[in-house]
């Protein structure tokens, strides 16, 4: 086979094959073609020299916002995702029908990165998030748009992957649930899964989750008190359990105010890991406390959850939250993305959004990508040796 691109030498962690090994992994019309050890290249083929390092599907972000120029806490896709090893984002409802087609033209199509989205059923999505003025879209009810919300999401099944909707005191204040009914109602009409926002009550934590069905995503789902997913003696609230045994997916959703070290140790404690990591990275929490995804990977990692579950939680986990098989895998024919990773060791200071520090001797870093079957960081390009073909 004559591969266009062939990673050399890497320790592949690929869950959805259940695979921990040294392999070679190969690329051919923006595909993975191969992975075994030895491929052979052909006369043209770009091989770089990956070993010592990590190999993994392309990270999928599961909650993002980077409708970057288009609302106040939207970032730079491309930019976050050099650093991060990200290949996906998925943009969790910055957009909402009434300014969808600039996000689509102006952005997603302009972008080497993957983008795609939930669609917020708020007719701008989020559109007063700053550190001056925050204005919860969810407290009008007026400001929904449904029927549009179906007919754009309809319209746009290429790149809008579900719904997306806030609520909570922050997010829809005494509006409780209205927005919830509203979107609960667009996603069974366009047959999307519900991503749903959670902040302080009301509503509980436990009401929410009770209403969402199977393959809705619940973010925020490790969120300090109050409205955490565990009691104040750490034990798991039997709601939460039920909610994933009827199959609601637990995504984190870092942020700037959505992720604590206590909750966190007081569910792995319990046997309850997240469905998806993500970080909700936005223009208030890029500089901390999330950082970027894998930062936010780490912190799983250093709180005792094994490498390859956690490298699960980012891909094979979040493309079958998305229903794109597709991605966050390396398996033959799947798309053609990869992350390069290492695990660095040191003294490194984690942080929560309630302040808590934590100190840890471990950090994954990316060092690389590829995005399309092509290598995709120029910016490090020159750390990994490019081999000759023959």
């Amino acid at each position: 086979m004559n591969f266009d691109l062939i990673l050399r030498g890497g320790r592949v962690i690929d869950p959805s094959q259940k695979l921990d090994g040294v392999r070679d992994v190969g690329f051919a019309g923006g595909k993975v073609a191969a992975v075994a050890k030895d491929l052979k290249p052909g006369s043209a083929t770009e091989i770089r020299d990956v070993s010592g390092y990590i190999v993994t599907p392309g990270l999928i972000d599961l909650h993002t916002h980077v409708y970057w120029g288009g609302t106040s806490l939207g970032i730079d896709a491309e930019d976050f995702c050099r650093t991060s090893g990200v290949t996906t984002a998925i943009d969790t409802g910055s957009a909402g029908p009434g300014n969808w087609l600039g996000f689509r033209k102006h952005v997603i199509e302009k972008s080497q990165v993957r983008i795609l989205a939930y669609l917020h059923v708020s007719h701008a999505g989020i559109y007063g998030f700053d550190q001056r003025v925050m204005v919860g879209e969810s407290r009008e009810i007026m400001h929904m748009n449904p029927i549009a919300c179906v007919e754009v999401a309809d319209k746009n099944r290429d790149l809008i992957v579900g719904i997306k909707v806030r609520v909570g005191l922050h997010a829809s204040g005494t509006n409780g649930e209205s927005a919830l009914d509203l979107a609960l109602q667009v996603a069974n009409e366009v047959g999307m899964p519900l991503m749903c926002h959670i902040d302080h009550p009301p509503p509980s934590y436990e009401h929410v989750i009770g209403r969402l069905r199977p393959g809705d995503v619940l973010t925020h789902a490790f969120r300090p008190f109050p409205n955490a997913p565990c009691t104040a003696q750490g034990a798991i609230k039997p709601e939460v359990i039920a909610a994933r045994k009827k199959g609601v997916i637990f995504d984190i959703g870092h942020g700037k105010g959505s992720f604590s070290f206590k909750t966190t140790r007081n569910m792995l404690a319990g046997g309850f890991e997240p469905d998806v990591i993500s970080s909700d990275v936005h223009t208030l929490c890029i500089e901390g406390p999330a950082f970027d995804q894998v930062t936010t990977l780490s912190k799983f990692l250093v709180m005792g959850m094994p490498l390859d579950r956690v490298i699960a939680a980012s891909t094979v986990n979040a493309a079958m939250a998305l229903k794109r098989p597709e991605l966050g895998s390396l398996k033959p024919g799947s798309v053609g993305d990869a992350t390069i990773l290492t695990i660095k060791e040191g003294r490194f200071d984690y942080v929560d959004v309630v302040g808590e520090h934590l100190i840890a001797d471990k950090k994954i870093v990316s060092e690389g990508t590829v995005i399309g079957g092509k290598w995709w960081h120029p910016k490090r390009s020159t750390k990994f040796k490019k081999l000759a073909t023959a």
